[in-house]
């Protein structure tokens, strides 16, 4: 009975977080509904401190998207996806967190928390980098050979993009550290910012080996995208066709987890 009231109550908070979300144009009809499985899942199986290190997430990164929106058009046009997210971005940011917040109450063990601190880590240290990383005034390098590459590009670092990611890493483990009395908050720290730094390099990682990219021969620009903004239909480049933006997020964050999952049992 306890347990169908705390999923109630999650329904209802991820209800007006959503339509707020949905409203401000973050979020399109099926992400909407993801969002709304994924929180209430979070929040009812998780319990309220997961709930809040999934809104920073949320919120943070909602707020980011819109941040000198123009500035990043040009970036954007990489992009595969827009800044109002679809189902496939929520579950590629927050399935992997709401499949441990269900397994936390089913099999109790401390560890399950370490491993959601990473997966949030880690997607808002990449979001984090994306958004803030693609204002840099000088272009980024090309995480496996320096090489200097477009604004945008995948697999692109940039000191900037870095410093955003290590930030979102960080504020998510401070948080987990001051929410949780249970745990250390210099752990708490550490799983965040290293968590979260290798989850985003992860995912740079794939993204400038076998995440799948297209070309666009009519604008002659590398994109995510099958079909370009531009109207063309694009060619594959280089990568693995299955191998889309929303599942090296996925396992980006899986690979953030397991790294602070291993901070945690070190340290701890």
């Amino acid at each position: 009975m306890l347990l169908i009231q705390e999923l109630l109550l999650a329904f209802a908070i991820s209800l007006a977080i959503v339509a707020l979300a949905f409203w401000r144009g973050s979020l399109s009809t099926s992400g909407a509904v993801g969002a709304l499985v994924v929180g209430t899942l979070i929040f009812g199986f998780g319990g309220w401190q997961w709930g809040i290190l999934l809104g920073v997430f949320f919120i943070s990164s909602s707020l980011l998207s819109h941040f000198r929106e123009e500035d990043k058009r040009i970036a954007a046009e990489k992009f595969d996806k827009g800044h109002r997210r679809d189902i496939g971005q929520v579950l590629a940011n927050g399935g992997l967190g709401s499949i441990i917040a269900v397994f936390s109450l089913i099999i109790p063990w401390a560890g399950w928390f370490a491993l959601f601190v990473g997966v949030m880590a880690t997607v808002t240290a990449d979001t984090w980098a994306t958004e803030l990383g693609t204002l840099a005034r000088r272009p980024p390098r090309l995480i496996t050979t320096g090489q200097l590459i477009e604004v945008g590009s995948s697999g692109g670092v940039s000191p900037l993009g870095t410093a955003a990611s290590a930030t979102g890493g960080l504020i998510v483990g401070l948080l987990a550290g001051l929410l949780v009395p249970e745990l250390s908050p210099v752990v708490a720290l550490l799983m965040g910012a290293l968590g979260g730094i290798a989850g985003s390099a992860f995912d740079s990682l794939l993204g400038a080996t076998i995440q799948q990219i297209y070309y666009c021969e009519n604008c002659q620009k590398e994109t995510e995208r099958k079909l370009h903004k531009c109207g063309n239909t694009t060619r594959s480049l280089r990568g693995w066709s299955w191998l889309n933006n929303d599942l090296v997020n996925l396992f980006a964050s899986a690979v953030g987890g397991l790294v602070a999952l291993v901070v945690w049992q070190l340290l701890s």
